[in-house]
């Protein structure tokens, strides 16, 4: 029986620790790196910017402005604004730039950001689509950067960096987890190519998306799994930036965790052929960095229960169960008081643990049948 528990304990932290730890360091020996194709202004392909709203009435106008003024020449850019059956002023206010190339495409019911985004898809006349959120600002470099990245064949879809920006427009620090994920990209991104990709913004050629649009899973890992079904790569491109503020009613964020995960867990389940050995590589990272990651929860309970069952006859298990019990205390601590989250360790401990009780909810919902097609845009 004991050494069943220290099995079971060390598998748990196995568990818990793959993904965010060792998978990194098995990815730093598998990558890959090219230099970057150049291209000149004469080169430049034409593009489509699909920009997704739903109700979108407060800061539509502002995206629209934005896209305009990016770098690019006009006569090779278009901008269609896909419509989730919108209900206020959003579609009025679209309509208002028709005169400057920007189209809208209106879903007759509201059946979800990918529904309208896969309307837009069919309308779209060139064959680089941009995709990106009404909250997301671009500087004026990204649709020159990311045509430079479609130069090369085999890139199929390219995803931004996440930067979080002050109300006032400045950049802030995007705090330890965002560095981390962002980090994480670049290494999958030089080794078999994302996984995921920016749901702020990432482009992709039409030819890998058109006939096999979904829209019941999330686009942003839907388009990534397509381009490697495809015998295409996805990768990031840190010098595009998808700036974006954070939430204004930061309770709300766990809601948000846990829809994103079943979201994700549905598009990993409806192309499960991603994970099958035969795609090799990129079969392991999405293993390591999806399935792996929503074992995290497994994986700590197991090893809290087995080093609990332990720890009265043996000081090691006793040591580590002390250790594991501080982890969940300094969680608390910064959950319960401002002050304690001013602390960086505490502030990281509590994200983690935050993350995966949200991994935990969205796993028993997912198993129940959840699943998450609509839902209203965060508010920033």
């Amino acid at each position: 029986m004991t050494q069943t528990l220290r099995t079971l304990f060390w598998l748990g932290v196995f568990l818990a620790l793959y993904s965010y730890f060792l998978y990194p360091l098995l990815l730093t020996l598998l990558r890959r790196r090219g230099g970057r194709a150049t291209q000149s202004p004469s080169g430049l392909p034409p593009l489509t910017v699909i920009v997704t709203a739903r109700n979108e009435e407060r800061r539509i106008q502002e995206k629209i402005e934005n896209t305009l003024a990016l770098d690019y020449p006009p006569d090779l850019l278009e901008i269609i604004v896909a419509s989730d059956a919108s209900t206020d002023a959003t579609d009025e206010i679209v309509g208002r730039f028709a005169a400057r190339n920007v189209r809208l495409v209106r879903s007759a019911e509201r059946k979800g950001k990918e529904h309208a985004q896969g309307l837009a898809i069919q309308a779209a006349r060139t064959e680089l689509l941009v995709f990106t959120d009404t909250a997301t600002r671009l500087r004026p470099d990204a649709l020159r950067l990311l045509a430079e990245d479609f130069s090369k064949p085999e890139v199929g879809a390219i995803s931004s960096e996440d930067e979080l920006v002050s109300a006032e427009g400045e950049v802030r620090g995007e705090g330890a987890y965002v560095r981390y994920e962002m980090w994480l990209r670049r290494l999958e991104s030089d080794a078999g190519g994302l996984v995921g990709l920016s749901g702020s913004c990432f482009a992709v050629r039409k030819s890998v998306v058109s006939e096999r649009w979904r829209t019941d899973t999330p686009s942003d890992i839907t388009v990534a799994l397509l381009c490697a079904q495809a015998g295409l790569r996805a990768i990031s491109d840190g010098r595009v930036k998808g700036m974006y503020q954070d939430l204004k009613d930061e309770s709300k964020e766990f809601e948000r965790k846990k829809r994103t995960i079943i979201r994700g867990m549905t598009a990993v389940w409806e192309l499960r052929e991603s994970l099958h050995p035969a795609r090799g590589l990129f079969a392991f990272q999405v293993w390591s960095h999806k399935i792996f990651r929503w074992l995290v929860p497994v994986g700590m309970l197991l090893a809290l229960a087995a080093s609990a069952a332990l720890a009265r006859d043996d000081l090691l298990y006793r040591a580590l169960l002390i250790a594991q019990l501080a982890a969940y205390a300094a969680a608390g601590c910064a959950y319960l008081s401002v002050t304690a989250r001013r602390m960086m360790p505490l502030r990281i401990a509590l994200f983690f643990f935050v993350a995966n009780i949200a991994t935990a909810a969205a796993m028993w919902d997912f198993l129940r049948g959840v699943r998450i097609v609509t839902w209203n845009p965060s508010q920033r």
